[in-house]
Protein backbone atom coordinates (compact mmCIF):
# COMPACT_ATOMS: atom_id res chain seq x y z
CA UNK A 1 0.00 0.00 0.00
CA UNK A 2 2.91 2.66 0.83
CA UNK A 3 4.36 1.82 -2.43
CA UNK A 4 1.11 3.76 -4.12
CA UNK A 5 2.43 6.98 -2.81
CA UNK A 6 4.99 6.81 -5.05
CA UNK A 7 2.65 7.48 -7.93
CA UNK A 8 1.77 11.23 -9.02
CA UNK A 9 -1.95 11.00 -9.70
CA UNK A 10 -2.20 9.29 -6.05
CA UNK A 11 -0.63 12.14 -4.23
CA UNK A 12 -2.62 14.63 -6.32
CA UNK A 13 -5.65 13.06 -5.52
CA UNK A 14 -4.72 13.34 -1.69
CA UNK A 15 -3.75 17.01 -2.02
CA UNK A 16 -7.43 17.56 -4.20
CA UNK A 17 -9.30 15.92 -1.39
CA UNK A 18 -7.24 17.53 1.70
CA UNK A 19 -8.07 21.10 -0.25
CA UNK A 20 -11.77 20.24 -0.80
CA UNK A 21 -12.57 18.93 2.83
CA UNK A 22 -10.75 23.14 3.67
CA UNK A 23 -14.09 24.19 1.59
CA UNK A 24 -16.58 22.11 2.51
CA UNK A 25 -15.66 21.84 6.06
CA UNK A 26 -15.96 25.97 6.35
CA UNK A 27 -18.31 26.83 3.55
CA UNK A 28 -20.62 23.50 4.77
CA UNK A 29 -21.23 24.85 8.26
CA UNK A 30 -22.70 28.04 7.18
CA UNK A 31 -25.23 26.13 4.77
CA UNK A 32 -26.06 23.67 7.62
CA UNK A 33 -26.75 26.10 9.81
CA UNK A 34 -28.07 28.53 7.52
CA UNK A 35 -30.64 25.89 6.33
CA UNK A 36 -29.15 26.39 2.31
CA UNK A 37 -29.21 22.80 1.48
CA UNK A 38 -31.55 22.95 -1.57
CA UNK A 39 -30.31 26.35 -2.09
CA UNK A 40 -26.61 24.46 -2.98
CA UNK A 41 -28.10 22.00 -4.60
CA UNK A 42 -30.13 23.88 -7.05
CA UNK A 43 -26.36 25.83 -7.53
CA UNK A 44 -24.43 22.67 -8.05
CA UNK A 45 -26.29 21.16 -10.50
CA UNK A 46 -26.96 23.97 -12.33
CA UNK A 47 -22.61 24.06 -12.91
CA UNK A 48 -23.22 21.27 -15.77
CA UNK A 49 -24.17 23.87 -18.10
CA UNK A 50 -21.08 25.44 -16.87
CA UNK A 51 -18.95 22.56 -17.99
CA UNK A 52 -21.56 21.95 -21.48
CA UNK A 53 -20.98 25.78 -22.25
CA UNK A 54 -16.87 25.38 -21.59
CA UNK A 55 -16.61 21.99 -24.32
CA UNK A 56 -18.93 24.37 -26.38
CA UNK A 57 -16.46 27.30 -26.51
CA UNK A 58 -13.50 25.46 -26.30
CA UNK A 59 -12.65 26.59 -23.20
CA UNK A 60 -11.61 24.99 -19.83
CA UNK A 61 -14.57 23.43 -18.30
CA UNK A 62 -13.92 23.90 -14.73
CA UNK A 63 -12.85 27.48 -15.15
CA UNK A 64 -15.84 28.23 -17.48
CA UNK A 65 -17.91 26.20 -14.75
CA UNK A 66 -16.80 28.24 -12.05
CA UNK A 67 -17.91 31.35 -13.73
CA UNK A 68 -21.27 29.96 -14.96
CA UNK A 69 -22.10 29.13 -11.37
CA UNK A 70 -21.09 32.18 -9.56
CA UNK A 71 -23.45 33.88 -12.17
CA UNK A 72 -25.92 31.25 -11.80
CA UNK A 73 -26.02 31.86 -7.59
CA UNK A 74 -26.12 35.66 -8.00
CA UNK A 75 -29.60 35.14 -10.00
CA UNK A 76 -30.76 32.80 -7.76
CA UNK A 77 -30.08 35.40 -5.01
CA UNK A 78 -31.34 38.23 -6.69
CA UNK A 79 -34.47 36.56 -7.23
CA UNK A 80 -35.10 35.17 -3.92
CA UNK A 81 -34.33 38.48 -1.80
CA UNK A 82 -34.86 41.52 -4.02
CA UNK A 83 -37.41 39.97 -5.82
CA UNK A 84 -38.96 37.96 -3.52
CA UNK A 85 -39.90 34.93 -5.56
CA UNK A 86 -40.40 31.49 -4.19
CA UNK A 87 -37.32 30.07 -3.26
CA UNK A 88 -38.41 26.37 -3.87
CA UNK A 89 -39.58 27.19 -7.24
CA UNK A 90 -36.43 29.20 -8.27
CA UNK A 91 -34.42 26.26 -7.28
CA UNK A 92 -36.27 23.60 -9.59
CA UNK A 93 -36.35 26.11 -12.07
CA UNK A 94 -32.76 26.20 -11.74
CA UNK A 95 -31.24 22.60 -11.19
CA UNK A 96 -33.45 21.70 -13.97
CA UNK A 97 -32.06 24.19 -16.33
CA UNK A 98 -28.74 23.87 -15.31
CA UNK A 99 -28.51 20.37 -16.25
CA UNK A 100 -30.53 20.56 -19.47
CA UNK A 101 -27.93 23.42 -20.65
CA UNK A 102 -24.70 21.42 -20.34
CA UNK A 103 -26.73 18.61 -21.76
CA UNK A 104 -27.86 20.69 -24.75
CA UNK A 105 -24.18 22.35 -24.76
CA UNK A 106 -22.59 19.19 -25.30
CA UNK A 107 -24.72 17.83 -28.05
CA UNK A 108 -23.58 20.98 -30.29
CA UNK A 109 -19.84 20.98 -29.40
CA UNK A 110 -18.26 20.11 -32.50
CA UNK A 111 -16.39 16.55 -32.92
CA UNK A 112 -16.31 13.69 -30.02
CA UNK A 113 -18.98 13.76 -27.60
CA UNK A 114 -16.84 14.33 -24.09
CA UNK A 115 -16.52 11.89 -21.31
CA UNK A 116 -19.10 13.38 -18.89
CA UNK A 117 -18.95 10.85 -16.57
CA UNK A 118 -16.38 11.83 -14.17
CA UNK A 119 -17.76 15.59 -13.97
CA UNK A 120 -21.01 13.74 -13.02
CA UNK A 121 -19.84 11.40 -10.44
CA UNK A 122 -16.29 12.48 -9.54
CA UNK A 123 -12.75 11.14 -10.25
CA UNK A 124 -10.67 12.37 -7.50
CA UNK A 125 -7.26 10.24 -9.46
CA UNK A 126 -7.48 11.60 -12.63
CA UNK A 127 -6.87 15.49 -11.02
CA UNK A 128 -3.92 16.93 -13.17
CA UNK A 129 -1.61 19.14 -11.31
CA UNK A 130 -3.13 21.87 -12.65
CA UNK A 131 -6.42 21.58 -11.24
CA UNK A 132 -4.88 21.37 -7.84
CA UNK A 133 -3.34 25.15 -8.56
CA UNK A 134 -6.92 26.09 -9.32
CA UNK A 135 -8.28 24.31 -6.46
CA UNK A 136 -5.60 25.90 -4.54
CA UNK A 137 -6.63 29.27 -5.34
CA UNK A 138 -10.19 29.24 -4.33
CA UNK A 139 -9.66 27.58 -1.26
CA UNK A 140 -7.30 30.59 -0.33
CA UNK A 141 -10.25 33.18 -1.53
CA UNK A 142 -12.61 31.15 0.47
CA UNK A 143 -10.87 31.64 3.39
CA UNK A 144 -9.19 35.00 2.90
CA UNK A 145 -12.84 36.25 2.19
CA UNK A 146 -14.63 34.20 5.08
CA UNK A 147 -11.82 35.50 7.52
CA UNK A 148 -12.36 39.28 6.51
CA UNK A 149 -16.20 39.49 6.64
CA UNK A 150 -16.49 36.43 9.90
CA UNK A 151 -18.53 38.29 12.24
CA UNK A 152 -20.82 39.72 9.09
CA UNK A 153 -21.44 35.98 8.32
CA UNK A 154 -22.05 35.08 11.45
CA UNK A 155 -24.89 37.35 12.52
CA UNK A 156 -26.15 37.06 8.72
CA UNK A 157 -26.11 32.97 9.64
CA UNK A 158 -27.10 32.70 12.62
CA UNK A 159 -30.06 36.14 13.22
CA UNK A 160 -30.84 37.34 10.08
CA UNK A 161 -33.35 39.62 12.08
CA UNK A 162 -31.12 40.75 14.30
CA UNK A 163 -28.48 41.63 11.52
CA UNK A 164 -30.84 44.09 9.93
CA UNK A 165 -31.34 45.92 13.41
CA UNK A 166 -27.24 46.16 13.41
CA UNK A 167 -27.85 47.58 10.24
CA UNK A 168 -25.40 45.04 8.72
CA UNK A 169 -25.82 44.70 4.77
CA UNK A 170 -27.97 41.71 4.87
CA UNK A 171 -28.46 41.12 0.92
CA UNK A 172 -25.54 41.54 -0.23
CA UNK A 173 -23.57 39.04 2.34
CA UNK A 174 -26.70 36.59 1.70
CA UNK A 175 -24.78 37.18 -1.93
CA UNK A 176 -21.23 36.97 -0.50
CA UNK A 177 -21.74 33.67 1.15
CA UNK A 178 -23.84 32.56 -2.41
CA UNK A 179 -20.83 33.05 -4.17
CA UNK A 180 -18.60 31.30 -1.65
CA UNK A 181 -20.97 28.23 -1.75
CA UNK A 182 -20.94 28.28 -5.80
CA UNK A 183 -16.76 28.55 -6.08
CA UNK A 184 -16.84 25.50 -3.43
CA UNK A 185 -19.27 23.63 -5.76
CA UNK A 186 -16.74 24.11 -8.37
CA UNK A 187 -14.20 22.63 -6.40
CA UNK A 188 -15.98 19.70 -5.20
CA UNK A 189 -17.17 18.48 -8.15
CA UNK A 190 -13.85 16.74 -9.32
CA UNK A 191 -13.66 14.83 -6.02
CA UNK A 192 -17.00 13.96 -5.88
CA UNK A 193 -18.76 15.18 -8.91
CA UNK A 194 -22.09 17.27 -9.71
CA UNK A 195 -24.68 14.46 -8.50
CA UNK A 196 -22.81 13.69 -4.76
CA UNK A 197 -21.29 17.27 -4.22
CA UNK A 198 -24.20 18.47 -1.66
CA UNK A 199 -24.12 15.00 0.62
CA UNK A 200 -19.57 15.92 0.94
CA UNK A 201 -20.88 20.00 1.34
CA UNK A 202 -23.39 19.22 3.93
CA UNK A 203 -22.38 15.67 5.78
CA UNK A 204 -19.10 16.76 7.67
CA UNK A 205 -20.55 20.25 8.99
CA UNK A 206 -23.94 17.99 10.12
CA UNK A 207 -21.91 15.53 12.41
CA UNK A 208 -19.68 18.88 13.46
CA UNK A 209 -22.96 20.56 14.79
CA UNK A 210 -23.68 17.33 16.74
CA UNK A 211 -20.61 18.10 18.86
CA UNK A 212 -20.30 21.97 19.06
CA UNK A 213 -22.51 24.77 18.74
CA UNK A 214 -19.79 27.41 18.60
CA UNK A 215 -19.06 28.44 14.70
CA UNK A 216 -15.74 28.57 14.67
CA UNK A 217 -15.76 25.11 16.52
CA UNK A 218 -17.92 23.51 13.69
CA UNK A 219 -15.92 24.56 10.86
CA UNK A 220 -12.74 23.21 12.78
CA UNK A 221 -14.20 19.37 12.79
CA UNK A 222 -16.23 19.72 9.78
CA UNK A 223 -12.81 20.23 7.75
CA UNK A 224 -11.23 17.20 10.04
CA UNK A 225 -14.34 15.26 9.47
CA UNK A 226 -13.95 15.95 5.50
CA UNK A 227 -10.34 14.99 5.20
CA UNK A 228 -11.06 11.54 6.96
CA UNK A 229 -13.73 10.81 5.06
CA UNK A 230 -11.77 11.61 1.52
CA UNK A 231 -8.53 10.21 2.64
CA UNK A 232 -10.48 7.07 3.67
CA UNK A 233 -12.82 7.18 0.65
CA UNK A 234 -9.52 7.39 -1.79
CA UNK A 235 -7.53 4.61 -0.14
CA UNK A 236 -10.41 2.10 -0.08
CA UNK A 237 -11.51 2.84 -3.95
CA UNK A 238 -7.59 2.05 -4.40
CA UNK A 239 -7.93 -1.00 -2.82
CA UNK A 240 -10.97 -2.14 -3.94
CA UNK A 241 -11.01 -1.31 -7.06
CA UNK A 242 -14.24 1.44 -6.98
CA UNK A 243 -15.23 4.92 -8.02
CA UNK A 244 -13.17 7.13 -5.66
CA UNK A 245 -16.76 10.08 -5.56
CA UNK A 246 -19.09 7.36 -4.32
CA UNK A 247 -16.90 5.70 -1.77
CA UNK A 248 -16.12 9.12 -0.15
CA UNK A 249 -19.51 9.49 0.34
CA UNK A 250 -20.47 6.23 1.51
CA UNK A 251 -18.21 6.61 4.10
CA UNK A 252 -19.29 10.04 4.82
CA UNK A 253 -22.94 8.67 4.91
CA UNK A 254 -21.77 5.31 7.24
CA UNK A 255 -20.31 8.17 9.69
CA UNK A 256 -23.21 10.28 9.86
CA UNK A 257 -25.74 7.33 10.11
CA UNK A 258 -23.97 5.90 13.08
CA UNK A 259 -23.34 9.32 14.45
CA UNK A 260 -27.48 9.98 14.45
CA UNK A 261 -27.95 6.21 16.19
CA UNK A 262 -25.80 6.94 18.75
CA UNK A 263 -27.59 10.37 19.29
CA UNK A 264 -31.05 8.34 19.37
CA UNK A 265 -30.23 5.70 21.60
CA UNK A 266 -28.23 8.11 24.26
CA UNK A 267 -30.09 11.73 23.32
CA UNK A 268 -28.45 14.37 25.14
CA UNK A 269 -29.68 16.27 28.10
Amino acid sequence: MISVFAYEFFRNALIAGLLASVACGVIGTYVVVRKMVSLSGGVSHAAFGGIGLGYYLGLDPILSATVFTVAVALGMGELSLRQRQNLDTIIGAVWAAGMALGILFVYLTPGFAPDLFGYLFGNILLVPREDLVLMGALVAVILIVVALFFRDLFAVTFDEEYARVMNLPVERISLLLLVLVALTVVMLIQVVGIILVIALLTIPAAIAREFSSRLGLMMALAVALGAVFTVSGIVLSYLFNVPSGATIILVAAGVYGAVMGVRTLFPRD
